[in-house]
């Protein structure tokens, strides 16, 4: 099977459309629609509904695109770093992280460690629950991830025991909250059964939803939360904050510019604060030189 007829399937996905997908690929669409139909042949089943308008996959078609997308950014990446040792360049580590820490955490970290020609971030995982990230390492797909995780007990459905782990960095969640108009907060712990605070919340398994559950549940004082919403990703929870349609637990470093200068404040006391700890992962069975040279340098690891 050809790497292109994986590219072209991807490309047919994204548009639902066989023209446009064929002028994407730069082939005519009889030459386009008889490699789609090679590799069905090649799969043996049918990933294309012809049936609808627009196109859609089959549900053979929508796991196959899964594993599309898989192969063809491994080929991507084994292709350019090919190209840099060709080139006689030193690999750079690929390092996933959640879009909080890439844009609160992993550049100055690099700066201190003189790291920064070193690691590349990789993009793509910006979008990715935890899991992801884990899986992602198995497949080699990144080097090293990059995780909030709990201080604490924690019921979190992850298999991490593949893996190997360096503490890199500490965090807080801490209960932020918008102002009124009259400057008073829009929500403020713990809450009542007449009067429950609105809470703007991560999904419950989740990573961060599972940490702030578990944190609830060990303090000796309840809640009363009403959930407006669920949102796996911190930055879209602030936006929500900073509209004032409540409160939510958010990345210290996320708030930081925000509780300087007064657009947000805390809707509670530290003892609501959630601590995590920053770690950078990385897949045991995954070696190369410079990945270990840079393990190495590291603090002592935790399994």
């Amino acid at each position: 099977m050809e790497i292109r007829w994986l590219e072209d399937f991807i490309a047919l996905a994204r548009t639902r459309h066989f023209s446009r997908a064929a002028d994407e690929q730069h082939v005519t669409q009889p030459t386009f629609s008889r490699r789609i139909k090679l590799l069905e042949e090649e799969m043996g089943v049918t990933l294309i509904n012809r049936q609808t308008l627009p196109l859609s996959l089959t549900p053979a078609g929508e796991e196959f695109l899964t594993l599309c997308e898989q192969v063809t950014d491994r080929v991507r990446l084994t292709r350019d770093r090919v190209r840099e040792i060709s080139a006689g360049q030193q690999r750079r580590i690929m390092v996933a992280a959640p879009q909080s820490l890439l844009a609160h955490f992993l550049p100055e970290w690099l700066t201190q460690l003189g790291w920064q020609d070193r690691m590349q971030p990789y993009l793509r995982a910006t979008g990715w629950v935890a899991s992801d990230y884990f899986q992602a390492l198995a497949r080699a797909e990144c080097d090293l991830a990059i995780c909030y995780w709990p201080v604490g007990r924690c019921d979190l459905d992850i298999d991490t025991s593949a893996c190997t782990y360096r503490v890199i960095g500490h965090e807080r969640l801490i209960p932020m909250t918008g102002l009124k108009a009259d400057g008073t907060p829009c929500a403020q712990l713990p809450g009542t059964r007449q009067q429950p605070v609105p809470w703007l919340a991560y999904p419950k398994r989740g990573l961060l939803g599972s940490a702030v559950k578990a944190h609830l549940a060990r303090l000796p004082q309840s809640t009363c939360l009403t959930a407006q919403s669920e949102n796996l990703y911190a930055a879209g929870i602030k936006e929500l904050v900073l509209l004032g349609y409540g409160m939510s637990w958010l990345p210290e470093r996320n708030v930081a510019a925000e509780l300087a200068n007064g657009t947000l404040v805390r809707a509670g006391d530290s003892r609501w604060d959630v601590p995590m700890e920053l770690r950078l992962y990385r897949h045991q069975s995954q070696h190369h030189a410079e990945l270990d040279s840079l393990w190495s340098e590291l603090t002592p690891p935790r399994s």
